[in-house]
């Protein structure tokens, strides 16, 4: 409320938080609470969701999809209701905050829907952030942290970003120093994929071979020396993802984009997490934006881009 003019003052508060690429992702046998324990390294990329965090006189969270989003919306499926994970984020926040106000988020879509590369989780992180400034919650990151781990396990990364080793579920992270660029091509599709679907297809194959996955305990130290040397060509020999068949096996096209990235000049390529998202490993930047121009013309839908990047961060903080 201000108190020279009598009436509510509205605030925004926007924030960006990044999508990310698994360099790596090895799978456990399915355990007892469904679940599987993971080993991965994550790495924060240049593909960007925004959150902006208006504060409202009206009670209640709400949230909408702005129009500056590079995605089809009318293509999407993306709840607007208490489902939305930013949502869940706002509600978490709001528990925790002395001051907290009603709310209404209008989230920038960049990052693919169900893509393999944590949008939802990077839309998240980015509220958790704007809700703390927003209401001067005072919350260390530590404690951002721990509120992103209830939310999921990839929202823990999205705010910390940079490159990091995922263990347990994937949301017991331990940071990676790790700051040599590395240069990708994304191609994204039109569709998504479930993940529990993905895992639950991994099952079946391994129960199909007989194939008794081992617990994963750590990750290979060949991808962190190849990540830290921003060494591309030794990268690529190490990129591993456990969920890659499963993924194919879902959705065949995904292995058609494998082959027509490596055959244009990508030197390695690897479906991100749960897939659809195909990563396309390049040598630099002028590679990637060349490899990028080339699928395009294939009438994919490619962009380059780089990691490590920062986490979630505010971008502008405004009085309306």
């Amino acid at each position: 409320m201000s108190a020279a003019a009598g009436r509510f003052t509205a605030r925004t508060v926007r924030v960006k938080a990044p999508g990310k690429v698994n360099v790596s992702l090895d799978v456990g046998p399915l355990r007892s609470d469904g679940y599987h324990s993971v080993a991965s390294v994550y790495l924060a990329v240049s593909l960007y969701e925004e959150v902006a965090a208006t504060s409202t006189e009206t009670p209640g969270i709400t949230v909408s999809l702005s129009r500056d989003s590079t995605l089809d919306l009318d293509s999407v499926d993306v709840p607007l209701d208490g489902n939305n994970l930013a949502c869940k984020a706002a509600a978490i926040m709001a528990d925790v905050s002395e001051h907290a106000t009603g709310v209404h988020l209008e989230i920038t879509k960049r990052v693919p829907v169900a893509g393999g590369m944590g949008g939802g989780s990077a839309d998240a992180a980015a509220t958790l952030l704007a809700c703390d400034a927003l209401w001067n919650s005072g919350l260390s990151r530590e404690e951002l942290a721990h509120l992103a781990a209830e939310l999921g396990a990839d929202v823990p990364f999205s705010l910390l970003g940079g490159t990091a080793v995922g263990l347990g579920l994937g949301d017991k992270l331990s940071p990676a120093l790790a700051k040599a660029q590395t240069h990708w091509v994304l191609v994204t599709t039109d569709y998504g994929l479930s993940t529990p679907e993905v895992y639950r297809t991994l099952d079946r194959l391994r129960e199909a071979e007989g194939v008794t996955a081992a617990e994963p305990t750590g990750v290979d130290p060949a991808i962190l020396t190849a990540l830290r040397s921003g060494d591309a060509e030794a990268l690529s020999r190490v990129l591993v993802n456990d969920l890659q068949r499963a993924s194919i096996k879902l959705a065949p096209s995904l292995r058609d984009t494998l082959g027509i990235g490596e055959s244009h000049g990508a030197i390695a390529g690897i479906v991100s997490g749960s897939g659809p998202t195909v990563a396309l490993l390049t040598d630099d930047s002028v590679a990637a934006d060349g490899l990028a121009g080339d699928l395009r013309r294939y009438g994919l839908d490619a962009i380059a881009v780089h990691g490590p990047v920062p986490g979630a961060r505010i971008v502008s903080d405004t009085h309306i």
